[in-house]
């Protein structure tokens, strides 16, 4: 159900299949670098962080999983401890996984929850029934992988994290965000706009007075 592509569909980047030596098995993060490619594939002229402190901060802890140990690239809140993120993808998404990594105090976030293709998510929109909630642990070194269910986030082409809660602080801090999956190039359907003359142009027909008239239909 989950698996494959149907016809129409353009080249598939199996995002989660490559191994990278040294990576880890079982609960930890599954494949090394290699497989949490989707940064690649976030539409980043789009992408929203609510409630972060600092303008644009939000983009910067989806990036090379590689690089996740930067401790000078993260987000924080600003008024409270919540944070929303709305990703959008440049394809359709199948996601397999999600890392979320912090502080090893109060502002690593305590809970994540899911929404799939919701675009331009507020707070207020966020107290839906999400597609799919964690309860997080601190994650310092990003080794923990949160699998998603992936028959229901088979086709994302949009992703809304939300973080209501921490650990206790009165801010949130997350220093990266992994993303797992494949990705597929989004299918255009061609649409072909017939434009009827919508006016007669005076140059190429000759107007004649005409006595307007009431039709009424019943």
């Amino acid at each position: 159900m989950a698996q494959g592509h149907g016809p129409g569909h353009g080249p598939c980047c199996c995002c989660g299949a490559a191994a990278a030596p040294g990576g880890s098995s079982g609960g930890g993060s599954g494949g090394g670098g290699a497989a949490w490619g989707l940064y690649l594939r976030i539409d980043r002229q789009r992408l929203q962080c609510l409630n972060e402190r600092r303008e644009g901060s939000g983009a910067l802890v989806f990036r090379a999983w590689e690089e996740r140990g930067d401790r000078a690239q993260f987000v924080e809140s600003d008024d409270d401890e919540e944070l929303l993120f709305n990703v959008p993808f440049t394809g359709n998404v199948k996601l397999k996984g999600i890392i979320v990594m912090g502080e090893d105090d109060g502002t690593h976030p305590a809970e994540m929850r899911l929404f799939k293709n919701i675009p331009h998510m507020s707070f207020d929109d966020a107290a839906r029934e999400p597609d799919q909630m964690f309860t997080l642990n601190r994650d310092l070194t990003g080794e923990l992988e949160y699998p998603t269910k992936i028959a229901r986030f088979s086709n994302v082409y949009h992703l809304s994290m939300h973080f209501p809660k921490n650990f206790g602080a009165e801010t949130t801090k997350i220093f990266y965000i992994g993303l797992k999956g494949e990705w597929t190039e989004a299918h255009r359907h061609e649409v072909t706009i017939c434009n009827y003359e919508a006016s007669a142009n005076p140059a190429d027909h000759k107007l004649e007075q005409i006595t307007p008239q009431t039709h009424f239909i019943s």
